[in-house]
């Protein structure tokens, strides 16, 4: 007597096929979420724009590492990523194109121009804007649906402005970049210089996105015989601003729009040499606390050979923050309830996934932070306290 019926090979075959179907099932109902990115990955800020990439990307695979459930459903994250060439028509375009055919429920946009170019639809087209920008405007508009990352540059104006000022002189001349959120920077920065007493020689700003020889420019505003030079724009063209105007003479000081980073720029023009007396954002890797070395280490490990910057940071934190905005709303597509839930979200992260310490999200959807200043003496990076 036989335990167990023969089976013809075509019954087998047939067996095998349902019994991988059901093996898959569970894999198969897991609805996919998307989050769309529109941002640089061609021309003169696609380093910018992958490093904001990467940071999403690694948050993402951690999520989806821990079988995530969003409303009791089996659910896996996914980043669908567009390049706008730093053109903010080009965002629009790829915004259209995310939400229709891609679902998404959250775009992020890591450039003022493209998230201004957003928040004229986003509410009507039902998509939470993820703005990983400083320009204060963002959030003062009142859109609904728009969640500022980074805090406001504004605070930065002040701390930075006295320490070069205290160093090299009143003096400035303004050769940052000349995108919207340049322009923003500029018009801020100015009547903040001005109102700690000191002067703007010359205001010459160049197309950092689309240029790698700033020597023109640079000489122009030299001719001024400024103290202080003004910068930014992404950190690989900025580090060549520098280094033009080093080697055009330039002994005095710098400050650094908080879209370039210090270290990314050393590394650049080969060490923090050519950036004594640059004023910028406290970068990543100068951080010593625990959650910040263990996110520099777990990057690493996804990126050989890489070392994040605040773009891979922040925009880690916030996708990890919608994320859990969803599952507190118990929905991945209603974008006001998601919106609704981001300070809880924010506050409700683990400190190893919310390295840069945000405490949480304000009324007008911006994040509180205690962000630090940073500025090069000796060859070495310096805390510059903000005040945030």
């Amino acid at each position: 007597m036989r335990a167990f019926p023969r089976f013809t090979r075509r019954q087998m075959t047939a067996l095998a096929v349902a019994a991988a179907a059901l093996a898959a099932g569970p894999a198969l109902a897991q609805e996919v979420i998307k989050i769309g990115y529109s941002g640089p990955l061609s021309g003169g800020a696609a380093q910018y724009g992958k490093n904001v990439l990467d940071g999403m990307q690694m948050a993402v695979a951690e999520i989806n590492a821990g079988n995530p459930e969003i409303g009791g459903k089996k659910v896996r994250f996914e980043v669908v990523p567009l390049d706008d060439k730093y053109n903010p028509s080009e965002t629009a375009i790829n915004a259209q194109r995310l939400v229709q055919q891609h679902k998404a429920a959250a775009i992020l946009v890591p450039h003022s121009g493209g998230i201004f170019a957003l928040q004229t639809s986003n509410e009507r087209s039902n998509f939470i804007v993820l703005a990983y920008s400083s320009v204060p405007q963002i959030t003062e508009r009142g859109n609904k649906l728009t969640l500022r990352i980074p805090p406001e540059f504004t605070s930065y104006i002040a701390p930075f402005s006295r320490y070069v000022m205290g160093r090299y002189g009143k003096k400035v001349a303004m050769i940052g970049a000349d995108h919207d959120y340049g322009k923003a920077w500029a018009a801020a920065f100015k009547p903040g210089w001005e109102k700690l007493g000191g002067t703007v020689v010359a205001e010459n700003p160049m197309s950092y996105n689309r240029a790698t020889d700033f020597y023109s420019g640079v000489s122009k505003a030299l001719a001024e015989k400024p103290d202080v030079l003004f910068v930014g724009g992404a950190s690989e063209p900025t580090a060549l601003v520098v280094k033009q105007a080093r080697e055009l003479g330039f002994k005095g000081g710098f400050v650094v729009m908080d879209q370039a980073k210090l270290d990314e720029m050393a590394r650049v023009v080969g060490g923090y040499g050519l950036l004594e007396g640059a004023t910028g954002v406290m970068p990543v890797s100068e951080d010593a606390t625990p959650e910040n070395k263990a996110f520099i280490e777990r990057f690493g490990k996804m990126y050989p050979g890489r070392i994040p910057g605040s773009e891979a940071l922040w925009n880690y934190t916030a996708v990890h923050a919608t994320f859990r905005a969803m599952q507190l709303a118990g929905s991945a597509s209603d974008t006001k309830a998601i919106h609704a839930k981001l300070d809880a979200a924010y506050k409700a992260l683990p400190p190893e996934v919310n390295p840069g310490g945000v405490q949480g999200v304000d009324q007008r959807g911006g994040t509180v932070t205690k962000e630090r200043g940073a500025a090069v003496r000796g060859g070495k990076v310096e805390v510059i306290q903000t005040g945030l």
